[in-house]
């Protein structure tokens, strides 16, 4: 997550000094710093703006210091120092000491093994997440209590491992829930910011406890593997043009056969046969949108002017009969079947039976 320089070794003049502080130059990439020897009554702490100072003793935060000062651990300082001389005057006169950030930290996570997406249409799918976050210690005494007392952690590698763990398994259950709601793999890259929003507004609940507070998450990507990818962008092409997935096969072969024509005189044979495959797959996609598109003989009612089926019998719109109006327009209609034909028919052309002029 972070870039690392070499731990501080003494924080300051430790050694044959009173006076601790953290140096900037070892500050960056560290979360935290333990001060490498004991506090005793004397001592100096020097806290800047972005630190915060806690005092650690028997698994426990005895206090800590977040305003920028220069505290004296003596009895002089009573008033501001008075709630730790009551511990370095005791039998055990020592505490430790850890710098903790006091800023918002930029940091990634990305999950190690894959999250299995079961979609109903295309199955067991295996994703990969990846993504930002910002977050901060909020509660200096939940923190160092939980990861220096409880999880034993002292270095900024463990903590960050943590915390990127902690952030992909609420990313799992955040998808998880929203799969439960009807999500599908075809709708995750549009509901990316929505997963986020409801990360977000779970990470309370999760690092709250750490003493941590999580206040952005972003750049959030998740991963399908290549097939289903290229399913899926079939898929979307369909859509667009819209035909099945045979017309869209067919339509790629069209394509390929046209971009690979066999080369040289000696395979004019099989650019023919590619030449015909790809015509008659054509002729066959033609028949089929053809078909979608081919529309009846109209005719217009003369009373409303409806646009209608010559087959119709009565106007959908007014409701006016259109077989007189067949009649005096194309012809007369036969006494047996019903068919308008010809005006100077004899015979009716659909069942032979004989028109009698009238």
């Amino acid at each position: 997550m972070f870039g690392r320089k070499k731990d501080q070794d003494s924080g300051g003049s430790v050694v044959g000094s009173t006076t601790i502080e953290w140096e900037s130059q070892y500050k960056e990439g560290n979360i935290m710093w333990k001060v490498p020897r004991l506090i005793r009554l004397n001592d100096n702490i020097v806290v800047r703006e972005d630190e915060i100072a806690v005092f650690f003793r028997d698994g426990k935060v005895l206090t800590y210091f977040d305003k920028p000062n220069r505290y004296a651990l003596t009895d002089f300082n009573a008033p501001i120092v008075g709630g730790l001389l009551k511990f370095f005057t005791g039998v055990e006169q020592a505490a430790e000491v850890y710098y903790l950030q006091n800023r918002y930290i930029d940091g990634k996570f990305g999950s190690q093994g894959p999250y299995q997406f079961v979609d109903p249409v295309l199955g067991m799918v295996n994703l990969r997440i990846f993504g930002e976050f910002r977050w901060k210690i909020s509660s200096p005494e939940n923190f160092v209590n939980q990861f220096v007392g409880t999880f034993a952690m002292q270095t900024s590698d463990a903590i960050e491992s943590r915390l990127k763990e902690q952030m992909v398994l609420l990313l799992f259950n955040a998808i998880g829930k929203m799969k439960e709601s009807g999500m599908k793999i075809t709708d995750l890259a549009t509901n990316l910011q929505n997963i986020e929003q409801v990360v977000l507004s779970n990470t309370q609940a999760s690092f709250g406890q750490y003493g941590l507070e999580i206040n952005k998450i972003s750049g959030l990507t998740i991963s399908l593997p290549d097939e289903v990818q290229k399913a899926i962008n079939t898929k979307s092409e369909m859509s667009v043009l819209g035909v099945n997935y045979m017309q869209y096969q067919a339509g790629q072969a069209m394509t390929e056969a046209a971009k690979n024509p066999s080369g040289g005189a000696g395979s004019m044979a099989g650019l023919g046969v590619g030449f015909g495959v790809g015509s008659g797959i054509g002729y066959a996609m033609a028949g089929q949108m053809g078909q979608g598109m081919y529309q009846p003989p109209m005719k217009q009612c003369p009373k409303c002017s409806m646009m209608m089926p010559v087959s119709s019998n009565f106007c959908p719109s007014c409701g006016e009969t259109q077989q007189q109006v067949a009649q005096k327009s194309q012809g007369v209609t036969c006494p047996k079947c019903n068919t308008i034909v010809a005006v100077d028919s004899k015979f009716c052309s659909h069942c032979g039976n004989e028109i009698k002029s009238s």
